[in-house]
C-alpha cells in the first residue's frame, strides 16, 4: 500500500478520519476532500504530526466543478490516484416520517450519497486507469440492504449507491479497477450521537438507551468502531483485494443476517 494516493471525500470526521488515518498509518498519501475546511485540516495536521503525507481540499461533492478541481490538485500534489473512497454522506436533518420530509432534506440525500460519488468516479476513473492500478470503495451502510423506518431518504440513497457500485464494478473490471461498497452497522459518531438524540427524544428515552436498543440489532449486540470499518477498506484497497469487485460487504457484527 506504501506510496498510493487515495482520495477519502467526507474524511473531516467519523468514520472518513478513522479511514484517513488509518491508510496514512500504511503509507498511503491521502487526500481529504471535505466540505468543512477546518475539520479537513485538522486531520491533514493529525497525519503530518505522525509522519504521514496528506492535502486538505475544501470540496462539495454535489459540485462537479469542485470536484474536478479538487482532483487536479490532488494530481498537482502526488501525482496520481489510485484509490478513491466515496464516503461524504448525508443521513437527513432528522428522524421523521414520509409525509414529514421535505424536498431539500430528500434531495440533499440523493446528491451527497449517490450523485457526489458519481462526480468523484466520473473524474477519477480515466486517472485510475492511466496509473494501472484502480480502487473504487463507496461507503454504503446496513440500511442498503434493508430497510430502517424515519430515515427513507438515507435507506434509499444507500440502495441506489449499491446499485451503482454493481454496475460500475462490471463497467470497469477490465481496466483493473475493482468497485465495492462497504455496508456498516451502528458507527458511534458525533454525527450519528446528535441524530440518534434527536431520535430518542421523539421516543421518550435517553440518547444512551436509544443507542443501545439500535446496537442490540447485531449478533455480536455492540457497536461497530471506525476502525474496524477501516481495516476492512485496507484490505478492499490492497492488492490482496484483486478479486473483490461488485461485492456489498457487511461490517456490521451481523445486523444484515437478521
Amino acid at each position: 500500500m506504501s506510496e498510493r494516493v487515495c482520495i477519502i471525500t467526507g474524511a473531516g470526521q467519523g468514520i472518513g478520519r478513522a479511514l484517513a488515518l488509518y491508510f496514512a498509518a500504511r503509507g498511503v498519501h491521502v487526500a481529504i476532500a471535505e466540505q468543512n475546511a477546518a475539520n479537513a485540516a485538522k486531520v491533514a495536521a493529525e497525519i503530518a504530526a505522525a509522519g504521514g503525507q496528506a492535502r486538505a481540499i475544501a470540496t462539495d461533492v454535489t459540485a462537479p466543478d469542485q470536484v474536478r478541481a479538487m482532483v487536479a490538485q490532488v494530481q498537482e500534489t502526488f501525482g496520481r490516484v489510485n484509490i478513491l473512497i466515496n464516503n461524504a454522506r448525508w443521513t437527513g436533518l432528522a428522524p421523521a416520517r414520509v409525509q414529514d420530509i421535505g424536498d431539500a432534506d430528500w434531495r440533499r440525500a440523493l446528491d451527497v450519497n449517490v450523485t457526489g460519488a458519481f462526480h468523484c468516479a466520473r473524474a477519477v476513473v480515466p486517472i485510475i486507469m492511466a496509473a494501472g492500478f484502480g480502487r473504487i470503495i463507496n461507503m454504503s451502510s446496513v440500511e442498503g440492504k434493508h430497510g430502517k423506518p424515519f430515515i427513507v431518504q438515507y435507506v434509499t440513497a444507500k440502495h441506489a449507491l449499491n446499485g451503482f457500485t454493481k454496475g460500475l464494478s462490471k463497467e470497469v473490471a477490465t481496466e483493473g479497477i475493482t468497485v465495492n461498497a462497504l455496508c456498516p452497522g451502528l458507527v458511534i459518531t458525533d454525527l450519528i450521537h446528535k441524530s440518534a438524540s434527536v431520535a430518542a427524544a421523539s421516543a421518550g428515552i435517553s440518547t444512551e438507551e436509544f443507542l443501545d436498543q439500535y446496537a442490540a440489532e447485531a449478533a455480536i449486540k455492540r457497536p461497530i468502531t471506525a476502525d474496524e470499518v477501516a481495516a476492512l477498506a485496507v484490505l478492499v484497497a490492497s492488492p490482496a483485494g484483486s478479486g473483490i469487485t461488485g461485492a456489498l460487504l457487511s461490517v456490521d457484527g451481523g445486523t444484515a443476517a437478521y
